[in-house]
């Protein structure tokens, strides 16, 4: 049998990585899809 004891110090500390590490991946998804569709992205022509 195993016991385990989380004080409210070691909760919080996981509970912040925990967002910490989802924050950080949306940033980067929204990063490198920006970069992504920019490849695919029709340009522009200038008709004078």
């Amino acid at each position: 049998m195993h016991l385990a004891y989380l004080d409210a110090g070691s909760g919080s500390l996981i509970v912040q990585a925990v967002v910490g590490g989802v924050a950080g991946a949306a940033v980067a998804a929204k990063l490198y899809w920006r970069r992504l569709t920019d490849r695919f992205r029709r340009q522009r022509t200038d008709r004078s």
